[in-house]
């Protein structure tokens, strides 16, 4: 099992950027694909960005490619999220997500959860 922590949530003006970070627990922690999730007031939880055990191979959601980073440092059991030139439509709760098997972009695949991070970006 792995448990995932958060942080680095905060309100940001439109343009401006952030990074999120993930801790994970758990000693086997390169052996999980990790993702960023997020989820906006009354919308679905959606996938934005997802990175393979060894980092090698990485996917994101078509509409923040090109803007948002993600990379993880598998020795220190962390993930982060790079995000830049912020948009008010990327405003939403973000999340950190974990499945022990290989990269995937689909929410309901992962099977453990942080407890997310709000993102408010300002116009």
């Amino acid at each position: 099992q792995v448990q995932l922590v958060e942080s680095g949530g905060r309100l940001v003006q439109a343009g401006g950027s952030l990074r999120l970070s993930c801790a994970a627990s758990g000693r086997t922690f390169s052996r999980y694909a990790m993702g960023w999730f997020r989820q906006a007031p009354g919308k679905e939880r959606e996938f934005v960005a997802a990175i393979s055990g060894s980092g090698s191979g990485t996917a994101y959601l078509d509409s923040v490619k090109g803007r948002f980073t993600i990379s993880r440092d598998n020795a220190k059991n962390m993930v982060y999220l790079q995000l830049n030139s912020l948009k008010p439509e990327d405003t939403a709760v973000y999340y950190c997500a974990g499945r022990n098997t290989g990269l995937a972009t689909t929410t309901a695949l992962y099977a453990y959860w942080g407890q997310g991070t709000q993102v408010t970006v300002s116009s």
